[in-house]
């Protein structure tokens, strides 16, 4: 049996799990669909930053959650890039990174 509290809304409802992946405790649907996803292809989503090549730094974020265990595949990758200066909300800084499908998109702008 394994325990989980349910992160999908404010109510964090304590999951219980079985390993046929029977969840109870949920006060919603979400929470078994959430406990199933966490125990199967665990996802996060990651928020680092670029250094610039004007030596500004930029706030980045996934443009959807990566698999847990490509988190530091994906830092790798980010800590290789260096974009020019003009940067504006919402631009990609790494198209499919790590052939993912995902885009690290900026957070700030940056002149």
């Amino acid at each position: 049996m394994t325990e989980l509290i349910c992160i999908t809304c404010p109510r964090g409802c304590h999951l219980e799990v079985d390993e046929n992946l029977n969840v109870t405790g949920n006060f919603c649907p979400r929470g078994a669909i959430y406990a199933k996803k966490e125990l199967t292809a665990p996802e996060r989503s990651l928020t680092s930053f670029v250094r610039c090549k004007n030596g500004k730094i930029c706030s980045v974020k996934t443009s959807s959650p990566i698999p847990k265990a490509k988190i530091f595949d994906v830092e790798k990758e980010l800590s290789n890039v260096n974009p020019d200066g003009n940067i504006k909300i919402g631009d990609v800084i790494i198209k499919n990174v790590c052939d993912l499908g995902i885009d690290i998109v900026a957070t700030r702008n940056i002149d």
